[in-house]
């Protein structure tokens, strides 16, 4: 990170370019025994991807709102960095029949038919996989459509810092304060700098597992073990998984 950086997609820019290959985002889901480890460069691909697709594919603007009805998950992380690089506002497990698009998982695609903007699903299986036959009825499926985006991605509109970028939890929050909340609370986190490697199993909808499960380890320079249903993990399987993946904190 640098001390420019105003926006989460900054930080991510700031990242790819001190060291692209080095892990960031590190996801474990303990109901399926899923494990993925993206790097910088490999999950800002996904970002460029994702912020093309709402740009080009949707024509989202900046001010735009984005209801994300998504779990703690690596592609929901991706689909937070894409709307940073847009300049649309993301608002996590926000009301659908505000926003003018919707994004949802498993479990929440009946409620994302209250939007009456494009609407995407993940489907959330491991390796991001596509639906069979096809997505949910009212839903394009997001692991068929991004593929075909460009990997690069620049903003038709400059991103304003000051702009609303996140609603979570009744908070609103502009892409500065995201920023600086995040390198405030990152040595609260155990995140002491590069290398740092913080555990985290709280969920994405409220701030303190936001900034734990990806704003903080973005903005220190530190990567994040993500863990979904972590509680269907034993006390052993957690610890190996601690010393395996050098985790040097954990927030749960």
């Amino acid at each position: 990170m640098t001390a420019t950086d105003r926006t989460p997609a900054d930080l991510l820019r700031s990242a790819l370019a001190a060291d692209p290959a080095r892990p960031l985002v590190t996801f474990y889901d303990d109901a399926t025994g899923e494990r993925v480890e993206l790097s910088v460069a490999t999950f800002a691909n996904w970002v460029a991807k994702t912020a093309n697709l709402l740009q080009d594919g949707l024509s989202a603007e900046p001010g735009d709102r984005v209801a994300l009805l998504l779990p703690a998950h690596w592609q929901t992380a991706v689909w937070l960095l894409a709307c940073s690089s847009v300049g649309v506002v993301a608002d996590m497990a926000g009301d659908p029949a505000r926003a003018d698009f919707v994004v949802a998982g498993p479990g929440q695609f009946e409620a994302g038919l209250a939007c009456r903007g494009e609407r995407y699903a993940l489907s959330l299986a491991p390796l991001g996989r596509r639906f069979v036959p096809g997505p949910p009825e009212g839903y394009d499926d997001y692991a068929v459509s991004v593929p075909s985006f460009g990997d690069r991605f620049a903003p038709y509109v400059p991103v304003d810092p000051e702009e609303p970028a996140l609603i979570v939890a009744g908070g609103e929050y502009t892409g500065a304060e995201v920023v600086e909340r995040a390198r405030a609370e990152a040595s609260g986190l155990g995140l002491t700098g590069p290398g740092s490697r913080l555990l985290s199993g709280l969920a994405y909808d409220t701030w303190e597992g936001l900034s734990a499960g990806l704003y903080a380890p973005l903005a220190s320079g530190g990567s994040v073990v993500l863990c979904r249903n972590l509680e269907q993990a034993g006390e052993e399987a957690l610890a190996k998984r601690i010393e395996s993946e050098r985790v040097s904190a954990t927030a749960r």
